[in-house]
């Protein structure tokens, strides 16, 4: 079982303990902030900035959140994006990213932007950035000006269909990679004969990790493609593509909340856990498939909130 290591900010553990709430362990070691067990990996954070990863997907979802202290003193450390173009923030650059997967209500959302060097500054004007820096009602304004300036591509990954592809065996990881792949081909179809002088995706899985989930398709994208966590600050195209997927993603949740007959929340916190159990009470447990990713701990709790009621 390999150990992998980030030094990070209290901010940045904050956001980790967020995300992976629906994991949360009772037990934390001394100095720890909270440790957290999922699946195939257990990640423990601690009040020096140091985070542990350990188990199966250690390494690969220690990627999502930043560059790792190697584990042996002696071998010479490696950022994340050492192998990065230098001037790649100037290019043209088509950026992917997703948004959705932490969420236990909602879809998956991935979108691909092209971003050419001529509209970079076009972009600035309108406030492209970070979304996670913005609240959802700036974003869509944004986003709403992209979609008029950026070709992109806007795939959307219902929870049906991913409750009976994540039932077959296929990990979230896989998914992700099927979807970012096919993002950019439809831009890079779109564009042509024009090419983008980099493609860069907002990391989740290591390189390698990333074209294995792809092994057998038919049209693998790999000409002058990247890969960098933190996507958004390395170039704007990611940030514009965050952005777009994120409008989507609230569009949809919109659409869910007018399904439900009330508000449904984001996030995989336990505001999800009472607003799944007032779904199963009104509606039943035969629609949490239309509505949520099955597989998330938090299907668990709401069934057993809604027994309580």
């Amino acid at each position: 079982m390999g150990n992998t290591v980030l030094t990070t900010t209290n901010r940045e553990i904050e956001k980790m303990k967020a995300h992976y709430s629906r994991y949360l362990s009772e037990k934390i070691p001394p100095g720890g902030v909270f440790t957290a067990k999922t699946p195939t990996c257990s990640i423990t954070a601690y009040k020096s900035g140091k985070v542990l990863f350990q188990g199966r997907d250690g390494e690969v979802e220690a990627a999502k959140w930043g560059i790792a202290n190697n584990s042996n003193p002696t071998a010479k450390k490696k950022t994340v994006s050492s192998h990065l173009p230098s001037g790649l923030s100037s290019m043209s650059v088509i950026g992917s990213d997703e948004v959705g997967t932490g969420d236990f209500f909602g879809p998956i959302t991935v979108v691909a932007a092209y971003v050419k060097k001529e509209n970079l500054e076009l972009l600035k004007e309108l406030g492209v950035q970070d979304s996670k820096n913005l609240k959802d009602d700036k974003i869509i304004e944004i986003a709403k000006q992209l979609v008029k300036v950026v070709p992109y591509s806007l795939l959307t990954l219902h929870n049906e269909k991913y409750n009976q592809m994540q039932s077959s065996g296929m990990s979230q990881g896989k998914l992700k990679a099927l979807l970012h792949n096919q993002a950019i081909n439809h831009v890079l179809n779109k564009i042509a004969p024009e090419k983008p002088e980099a493609i860069l995706i907002d990391q989740f899985a290591k390189e390698e990790v990333y074209y294995s989930y792809l092994k057998g398709k038919q049209t693998v994208i790999r000409e002058s493609v990247y890969f960098s966590t933190k996507g958004e600050s390395v170039h704007l195209a990611v940030a514009a593509a965050s952005m777009i997927a994120r409008y989507a993603f609230v569009q949809h949740m919109d659409q869910l909340s007018k399904k439900a007959g009330f508000i449904i929340p984001k996030g995989a916190g336990s505001q999800v856990d009472v607003a799944a159990a007032k779904l199963i009470k009104s509606k039943g447990t035969e629609c949490l498939p239309q509505f949520v990713k099955l597989h998330f701990a938090n299907t668990e709790k709401a069934e057993k909130l809604a027994k309580k009621k």
